[in-house]
């Protein structure tokens, strides 16, 4: 398989655990006591540490740090619009559009000489 693909597939999948580390107990949690979401959160995190260190350690053998992040961010934002209006049940806004189009300009700028 691709160095890209290892790469993004695990990145897609650590960004699943932490966008419900994050966010998930403000649905789930929320009459909870906040050390009590942020110890669940934390353990949410751990999985997604355990796939997103070997992902950056696969990815830096072919891209650059700075490739590296804006993958990242792209792939988080990706993961975070289903999240939000699936599971968050917030409204589908044109914001979400334009924010991807802006981070399709910085994939192009940070890719551009690779």
């Amino acid at each position: 398989m691709p160095i890209w693909m290892q790469t993004a597939g695990l990145l897609v999948l650590s960004n699943v655990f932490m966008t419900f580390a994050w966010y998930g107990h403000l649905k789930n949690l929320s009459h909870k006591p906040w050390l009590y979401a942020a110890l669940i959160s934390w353990g949410i995190a751990l999985f997604e540490y355990l796939l997103q260190v070997p992902a950056n350690r696969i990815g830096a053998t072919e891209f650059s740090l700075a490739q590296l992040k804006i993958m990242q961010e792209v792939i988080t934002l990706t993961v975070f619009v289903p999240f939000a209006i699936f599971y968050m049940n917030q409204p589908l806004k044109w914001d979400y559009l334009w924010a991807g189009l802006c981070l399709m300009g910085a994939v192009y700028f940070i890719f551009r000489g690779a």
